[in-house]
């Protein structure tokens, strides 16, 4: 019988389980692991502080709770809910407990309001495989995590990333990771974290790589976040201020944090998005975040961590397109105007993307929307890196669902983390999608992670120049983001 492996842990030792034992694929999981104090009571709103130690062996052979409280039915991403207080847990999957191998530190996206850290698609066995120990951390979501409260800590959600990584650096070792090669990645609300995290100079000696994958920064401006708090202390009928939103049940206070930000629907919703950005999210509160995440960046901080980040072509043009009925008969250039104010701009914009705009205004907007909240980040993180001597690689995702017709948000994640056989990946990708495209796109990721280099030419070395992934043209691409430069 094999023996299930145990590793102690800071706060006492835990058990977890093998998979394919005695194979080359073999992978133990560890799961549900506390980094941190269930953020109830006192606790609820407070920045995170150590679990309460243990002395018997822990069991870490499920998922922990979730700060996601209602699985989806419609999520492009499985993302399970796990019921339950101690909701700040990292999952560990490891090739051998007794390696120092690099480590990838993996961050959900959803919006910085959903997501779930245990979705079968960020199970790390086929990197354990290729010898990344990867680790999955949860944290707290929307007004929990963001929200501006008097008397609370900001940036709460923010303080969970650093708390995860910071129980890395004491831990990773024991799981067979090297503490000195950490890599921290993530995708969409989880690439923005990477790239928050990355500005962030109290962070820094937390990881050494970052990967950004349709990053959506935040950077909220601090009176815009106290006024959506106030909407919502309105709303549930309390003060503004801790005490207030303590007395007043999580449950009923989830409700509530959609409608305090935007009550819209359909088209409405979709142009407030693009004017107001995201509601919940990392905001500049002038102490851990002094200043947006590109003004860090350009200002130098991060600069000696290799950066891997790029974008899919068409990450929201499904959002669009299901008002295609509403926008069909609205010029494109009409309804952009009150997002591209200048009128050469506008022009410019819209004689970039004249593939694009010939597909109908549907397939404009949608192609605007992911390129404001997506696809622009990449120059301008890239640029804002270069003028600070920073080393940047950048890529593009071009391959096109045979099942949503678009390179759409989160398509690429099986391929990162070569998972095409994972459960749902087939109402994404199709029934056939291209395992060739998942060993190019989950090795550059390997390389990167374990050498801090994915393959191809840094953007601080050839200006402009990103890989590009499942697309017609070549694989390396000197105008691959020439379609937003308009924008910047």
């Amino acid at each position: 019988m094999i023996e299930s492996p145990v590793v102690r842990t800071t706060s006492g030792p835990v058990r977890g389980f093998w998979r394919d034992h005695g194979t080359p694929a073999a992978s133990a999981a560890f799961l549900g692991i506390p980094f941190a104090h269930a953020p109830i009571g006192d606790l609820r709103y407070a920045a995170p502080v150590p679990p309460k130690p243990w002395t018997d062996v822990r069991e870490a052979t499920e998922y922990g709770a979730t700060a996601l409280r209602t699985t989806g039915t419609d999520t492009l991403i499985p993302e399970p809910a796990v019921a339950g207080d101690s909701t700040l847990n990292v999952n560990v999957f490891t090739p051998s407990p007794d390696a120092s191998l690099p480590v990838l530190v993996w961050i959900h996206g959803g919006g910085y309001t959903e997501g779930s850290p245990a979705s079968p698609w960020y199970d790390g066995s086929r990197f354990n495989r290729d010898g990344v120990v990867t680790v999955s951390i949860s944290y707290r979501l929307g007004f929990d995590g963001f929200g501006f409260i008097e008397g609370a800590p900001h940036n709460r959600g923010v303080l969970d990333w650093i708390a995860a990584l910071e129980w890395v650096q004491h831990n990773i070792a024991a799981f067979g990771g090297d503490p000195n090669r950490v890599t921290i990645g993530g995708q969409s609300a989880g690439g923005g974290a990477v790239l928050t995290l990355l500005g962030i100079p109290s962070a820094q000696q937390l990881f050494h790589r970052a990967i950004s994958i349709s990053g959506a920064l935040a950077d909220v401006p601090l009176d815009e976040a106290r006024e959506r708090s106030t909407r919502l202390a309105a709303l549930a009928g309390v003060p503004a201020d801790v005490d207030g939103f303590r007395s007043v049940d999580e449950a009923a206070l989830h409700s509530l944090q959609s409608k305090s930000a935007s009550a819209k629907r359909g088209l409405a919703a979709l142009t407030d998005r693009l004017a107001n950005g995201l509601a919940w999210g990392p905001m500049i509160d002038g102490d851990l975040i002094a200043q947006s995440t590109v003004d860090a960046l350009r200002a130098g901080i991060g600069k000696d961590k290799p950066l891997l980040l790029g974008a899919a072509d068409d990450e929201f043009t499904m959002l669009a397109e299901r008002e295609e009925a509403a926008l069909r008969l609205i010029p494109p250039a009409l309804l952009l105007r009150p997002f591209i104010r200048n009128r050469d701009t506008r022009r410019a914009y819209l004689e970039a993307n004249e593939s694009q705009r010939a597909l109908g205004t549907a397939a404009m907007v949608g192609r605007y929307i992911s390129d404001h909240i997506f696809r622009i980040v990449v120059p301008r993180v890239a640029e804002a890196r270069l003028s600070a001597d920073a080393a940047t690689w950048a890529y593009r995702f071009s391959w096109v669902s045979p099942t949503k017709g678009w390179a759409c948000h989160c398509l690429d994640v099986p391929f990162w983390f070569d998972g095409l056989d994972r459960v749902r990946v087939d109402a994404l990708a199709g029934a056939h999608p291209p395992q060739s495209l998942a060993d190019e796109m989950h090795g550059a990721a390997v390389r990167f992670v374990a050498d801090g280099d994915p393959g191809w030419p840094a953007w601080s070395t050839a200006p402009g120049l990103s890989r590009v992934f499942g697309g017609t043209g070549p694989d390396v691409a000197g105008d691959a983001y020439d379609s937003t430069l308009a924008l910047v």
